[in-house]
């Protein structure tokens, strides 16, 4: 075995040659690479006992060149090339941050393994089969690969060479695996569960998983990924329909690249069988054969195991189910226009990785064994998610759409003339009207002046948002000088901005064309780009195989890195509807895309969310209420009402706040008196949060810990809270369990083992940890929860956040455990905090003692308040949180302090 500053010579490595690059790494070849490089090392007893300090660790096969180089303290990055590629140097990553020093492993060649070691983390090589092991600081076993699984098969992408990556891994019983992006499949934890990662309206892939065994693995590949595909197939056929409502046509309206449409579907269903040798689990991937689906509906044996309808669904679908062995018949029903195919296979305890456009393996394995220190060193090697502007973190209230200046204004007004608290308004897409698609200008008929209305609503102190799309029309005035430029995706509208040139010159037109009108954030739509449109595209990376995932990274990238440029002292806000590893960087929040509006579509977020924060992106929302909405009837449907109530709970605990809806006025006060008196009590508990809210984003900024946090992250040894797919912490203090079914009084809760239990933050019952408990759920309340040690900082209740001073908090307690809460402030809106213009109030709970301590202030920025009022709360004496009194009053001035709560 070789080192970088020892590695095999050409002659060597060529010496060792020629099996099929598709022969997995066996004990053969890795003992014949040993012979060959063995005249570099006097003997095996002296390889064994000199440990030497290496960057990379490079082991030359027949087969392929393994490189194992350390990243950061507790991360590793694995790649293997084919042999003509082993000196070959990696791409630049755009999820991995340039230009970092890598530290050094220490590597203790053994007669059965070599070790390679950071302080958090040690591979081991195995000298008989070349596999690896990963175990964490404490010498557990994270992570091993399946020996022989490690395969490179020779491919082609038209008449370009590539190869098709495969690494299997090992998955004992017990794993949980959480991650991939946000999927509508409703799957929480993905061991065995297959997927196929593409970016498409409502789903986001990102390939990151982070598993309950305490490490987190990024797959890097910028094509499209698949995930435990399964290897057999169901054939099916088209089937006569058997009703009348199978035959039944159905209009609806949808959204569509070129703006509103109506589309005709017929309902079709196929039918197949098929086999199983024994009982068990058995994994499903069913693909409906063209780039979006409007159907999933799938039943064997009579039994219903996918059904999912709305106007837009990702092309694919997977699922498990338990079948017994024999013969199974399966039923399809899916659009006239599909051509739906069903893959099936047995679930085992593995997990494979696969890239069918790839040119290595190539893998990153980041060691906790907490999943908050798997996610410290996944922002260390792939960069800090910046903080948003404060307002970001208020009310962002959209529709599709507003149609005039005026309206945009009118709308503002009339929420702060009812006193519902909100700071950003968005513009939907066509304003452009007359001038064409996404020509970054308003239409002046509807838009007089833009900079005038931008005026106006900054001046009822809210802000401004606008949809920009990463496509033009090519017969816009825009579009024209963009294909007289070259800057095109050929044969597209969408924008190259893989060539750093069209980029540029998008970014130089929606600066002076938008920026300069004062607009304050960017609805960048699509990014997709739309219908997963680069395959078979060629751009200037490539072709669109090779990038298939990482079109938005690119986009926002450009208008981040613009923005920071052209208006220095404005933090960047980006809304975006896809994303890639590394895309954090450019302060891109996401969401789920053009979904439905039915208590299924809701239950399916959660997860959905949940395994975006489990893949490293914290910035996530939803379309509360649901997208496609029911029409001119919502305004008065009692039933659609409870439904928007329960979405919009789910979304006051979500990184962003908001509401839309397709051909809709979102405006609470059109549904009546009840649905703006929930509303309004939801908006208020939001901005009362903000003081809580805003110091979780500065975590975000500076350990990479999610707001949203799967159980997995607090709970990792209650195997009842990693089963829960619709529970979650928002931050470390609150259980959030959205009521997710229609008509109920009382709702299910799975309250983890915390020590000293939970307090309900309604009622301040106290209910222990460890249980399930009937939580009284009327339609004014979601399910909410303070954990015992809890330290939850709240402010007034604002009509935006611009009335934010920070002056009076109440800090409320949960005794029951000691616990700790740092308050984080900054000016808000600018940058200075990067340079350490922001400060922190360490605050700590005694629980034994009955003490609260306020460490003295750190740090300080333009504008900060020396003094606060702060009052100390003390819960769980059954007593609801905003009806409790203080229990003591103190000015805070920015020296130490301690307040007796006993």
């Amino acid at each position: 075995m070789k080192n970088t500053t020892s590695n095999l010579s050409r002659r060597d490595a060529l010496g060792v040659a020629l099996a099929a690059a598709a022969t997995p790494l066996g004990a053969a070849a890795a003992t014949a690479a040993m012979a060959a490089s063995s005249s570099s090392v006097p003997t095996a007893a002296a390889r064994r006992t000199q440990p030497s300090l290496v960057p990379e660790w490079v082991l030359t096969t027949p087969q392929g060149t393994l490189r194992i180089s350390a990243l950061c303290d507790r991360a590793l990055r694995v790649r293997f090339l084919p042999p003509q590629a082993a000196t070959q140097a990696p791409p630049p990553s755009l999820t991995l941050l340039p230009g970092r020093a890598k530290p050094l492993m220490k590597q203790t060649p053994g007669a059965d393994a070599t070790r390679l070691e950071l302080p958090a983390i040690r591979c081991e090589v195995d000298n008989g089969t070349g596999a690896l092991r990963f175990f964490d600081r404490n010498g557990a076993l994270l992570l091993a690969e399946a020996p022989g699984t490690r395969r490179l098969t020779p491919s082609r992408l038209g008449d370009e060479p590539v190869f098709i990556a495969e690494q299997v891994f090992e998955s004992p019983a017990g794993e949980r695996l959480y991650g991939t992006g946000c999927f509508q499949d409703g799957a929480m934890d993905l061991r065995g569960f297959p997927r196929r990662l593409t970016q498409v309206n409502s789903q986001i892939s990102l390939p990151f998983m982070l598993s309950s065994r305490g490490y987190g693995l990024l797959w890097h590949n910028n094509g499209m990924a698949e995930l435990n595909m399964p290897e057999q197939w169901v054939a099916l056929s088209r089937a006569k329909a058997e009703t009348k409502a199978e035959s039944k046509a159905e209009v609806v309206d949808v959204t569509t690249t070129t703006g509103n449409a109506q589309v005709v579907r017929n309902l079709t269903r196929f039918e197949g069988r098929f086999r199983t040798d024994a009982a068990g689990r058995f994994a499903f991937l069913l693909d409906v054969g063209r780039a979006m689906g409007s159907r999933h509906s799938v039943e064997i044996d009579g039994k219903s195991c996918v059904e999912m309808v709305n106007h837009w669904l990702p092309p694919t679908v997977g699922f498990v189910v338990e079948l017994p062995a024999g013969e199974h018949h399966v039923r399809v029903h899916a659009d006239d226009g599909d051509a739906p195919s069903l893959r099936f296979g047995a679930v085992g305890a593995s997990t494979t990785w696969r890239s069918p456009v790839a040119d290595a393996i190539d893998y990153v394995v980041i060691a906790g064994p907490s999943a908050d220190e798997v996610f410290e060193g996944y922002r260390e090697i792939s960069g800090a998610a910046p903080m948003m502007p404060r307002w970001a973190y208020g009310y962002i209230h959209c529709r599709e759409r507003f149609h005039s200046s005026q309206e945009i204004v009118d709308t503002l007004r009339e929420f702060r003339r009812r006193k519902l608290p909100v700071d950003v308004m968005v513009q939907d897409w066509q304003y452009w009207g007359r001038h064409g698609w996404n020509a970054m200008r308003f239409d002046e008929a509807h838009y007089p002046d833009p900079a005038a209305m931008v005026r106006e609503v900054h001046g009822l102190n809210g802000r401004f948002m606008l949809s920009v799309w990463a496509k033009i029309g090519r017969d816009t005035e825009l579009g024209r000088a963009t294909a007289a430029a070259g800057h095109y995706i050929d044969q597209t509208d969408w924008v190259d901005f893989f060539d750093p040139k069209a980029a540029a010159f998008y970014w130089n037109n929606q600066r002076d064309r938008l920026l300069k009108l004062g607009i304050d954030a960017w609805w960048q739509d699509a990014t997709e780009p739309e219908n997963d449109d680069l395959v078979g595209r060629h751009t200037a990376a490539g072709r669109g195989e090779r990038v298939r995932l990482a079109y938005p990274w690119h986009v926002t990238r450009t208008v981040y890195e613009g923005q920071r440029q052209a208006a220095p002292d404005r933090r960047v806000m980006i809304m975006t509807r896809s994303a890639f590893p590394g895309q954090q960087r450019h302060a891109a929040a996401t969401w789920s895309g053009d979904i439905g509006n039915d208590w299924d579509t809701l239950k399916r977020q959660i997860p959905a969310g949940l395994n975006m924060a489990a893949a490293g992106y914290a910035y996530w929302t939803v379309d509360a209420g649901g997208f496609f909405r029911p029409g001119d009837g919502q305004y008065t449907d009692k039933a659609y009402h409870e439904r928007l109530i329960r979405w919009f709970q789910y979304a006051t605990f979500l990184p962003l706040q908001r509401v839309h809806g397709y051909m809709t006025n979102t405006e609470f006060w059109r549904y009546g008196d009840k649905v703006e008196a929930v509303a309004r009590q939801y908006l208020e508990l939001r901005y009362q949060l903000l003081p809580y809210l805003y110091s979780l984003a500065h975590e975000v900024h500076a350990k990479g810990a999610p707001i949203m946090r799967p159980l997995v992250f607090d709970f990792p040894q209650d195997d009842q809270a990693l089963d829960q797919a619709h529970s979650y912490m928002f931050g470390r203090a609150l259980h959030v369990a959205p009521v997710l079914a229609p008509e109920v009084s009382s709702w299910p809760v799975y309250l983890p083992r915390a020590a000293g239990g939970w307090v309900d933050f309604w009622t301040g019952e106290r209910r222990v940890g460890g249980r399930t408990h009937d939580v009284a759920s009327p339609l004014t309340r979601i399910p909410l929860h303070l954990r015992a040690g809890s330290i939850l900082p709240l402010g007034p209740v604002l009509q935006s956040t611009a009335e934010a001073t920070g002056e009076v908090l109440d800090v409320y307690v949960v005794p029951g455990a000691d616990g700790a809460f740092d308050l984080y402030e900054d000016d808000g809106l600018d940058y200075a905090y990067e340079k350490g213009g922001f400060s922190v109030i360490r605050m700590t709970w005694d629980d034994r003692r009955s003490a609260l301590r306020l460490a003295s202030r750190k740090g300080r920025f333009a504008g900060m308040r020396t003094t606060k009022r702060l009052r100390i709360h003390r819960l769980g004496d059954g007593r609801p949180t905003l009806q409790s009194t203080p229990l003591r009053e103190v000015v805070y001035t920015g020296r130490a302090t301690e307040v007796r709560l006993g």
